[in-house]
């Protein structure tokens, strides 16, 4: 299964809106074949290894298979592996993680062992579902799972006054940065962020020759209420511009709005009455969450400044965050903190977290945790 595991994480980046699933065919200790999903719309894991076996000369026939989620039961874009798992003549299943679709959870268990195959369940099941945290939250919410990400000094300064904050951690520290990116589906930034830093809000590795190379399909999300984002900006006119999201309020300039709508997708925020009418508004967040979740958004990074992430982390909007410290004070009143807003009125009401987990990364520190 840990090897199952090793396969799926392989899927990084590339498997959403499906889950990253691993699966490994085994007899008498002997692995015959092995797989992973690599694309939506392509073979599964099971599907791979069986194919992986056939193609070693080994028969998957009275074998064993490991997989690290419960098998797909349900005509999809691609056939139910439950029945071609049962085609193949596997003996037994050892599956990781049940699927979280309520309407499926189980199904294939039953399906499985109606057929006489031997099934176990829950073998690492923390770490496969922890695999696919982003997955499992939007089947079930269909909402993303949203990480609010900052690098700050350790007196949580993320800018100077003016704005000047590249480059406040290490080149291991903006690796990790990218490789969030990588496994996020989208990524949002509010519009000053556009104006002071002109961000491109790619992802990019490094192949296997050590080039740098661009990966495409991380859609970028601006807050921009009054359309403010400039006509220049690499968002709007790089590559990747169809990619691009803008979100406006109600009260947008015309002429800016139809600028950038030449360019971008635009859309407008609903005006509420409960609510100040921006993007930034608690109702605002919870309809733009919900339009992601609807477009197959599983997973959303955030990485705003001070009043975007005051936002999602005071409103609630956040599940998880990642912080990356840097040995550096930076102090002064007027410098940017990594979380603005109100803040809270009772101390009762501070946003906690649990599940936290620290990593050094050269000088820096990470710090990875689960908003309650």
């Amino acid at each position: 299964m840990r090897l199952a595991l090793r396969l799926a994480r392989r899927g990084l980046g590339s498997t959403s809106p499906n889950p990253m699933v691993g699966a490994v065919l085994v007899r008498r200790g002997e692995i015959l074949g092995q797989g992973w999903h690599r694309r939506a719309g392509e073979d599964h894991a099971e599907i791979r290894a069986l194919r992986n076996a056939h193609r070693r000369g080994r028969s998957p026939r009275g074998a064993t298979l490991y997989v690290t989620l419960e098998p797909c039961c349900t005509q999809g874009r691609t056939p139910p592996c439950t029945d071609a798992i049962i085609a193949a003549g596997i003996k037994r299943v050892v599956v990781g993680a049940t699927d979280p679709n309520p309407r499926h959870a189980g199904r294939a268990y039953r399906l499985l062992r109606r057929a006489g195959l031997t099934v176990i369940r829950g073998v690492l099941q923390d770490e496969c579902a922890a695999l696919n945290e982003a997955f499992n939250h939007w089947m079930v919410d269909r909402t993303p799972l949203v990480t609010v990400k900052a690098a700050m000094t350790l007196d949580g300064k993320i800018a100077t006054e003016t704005g000047e904050s590249k480059w406040i951690t290490g080149e291991r520290a903006r690796a990790c940065g990218m490789k969030l990116r990588q496994a996020s589906d989208a990524i949002l930034v509010g519009v000053n962020t556009v104006i002071a830093d002109d961000p491109s809000l790619t992802f990019r590795s490094q192949n296997a020759a050590g080039r740098r190379h661009k990966e495409p399909g991380l859609r970028r999300i601006v807050l921009d209420s009054m359309a403010r984002t400039p006509l220049t900006a690499k968002v709007v006119t790089d590559a990747d511009a169809h990619l691009t999201t803008i979100v406006v309020g109600y009260r947008a300039p015309k002429k800016r709005l139809a600028a950038l709508t030449r360019r971008v997708r635009v859309i407008v925020a609903p005006p509420s009455k409960s609510a100040p009418r921006t993007p930034h508004s608690a109702s605002n967040l919870s309809w733009l969450l919900q339009t992601l979740g609807s477009e197959a958004v599983t997973s959303l990074l955030v990485e705003g400044g001070s009043e975007v992430n005051a936002s999602f982390l005071l409103g609630r909007f956040a599940h998880r965050l990642a912080f990356f410290y840097a040995p550096k004070i930076l102090g002064g009143r007027d410098s940017r903190k990594a979380v603005g807003g109100e803040g809270v009125g009772r101390w009762e009401d501070v946003l906690t977290l649990d599940d936290i987990r620290w990593r050094r990364l050269g000088p820096d520190l990470l710090l990875t945790a689960r908003v309650k």
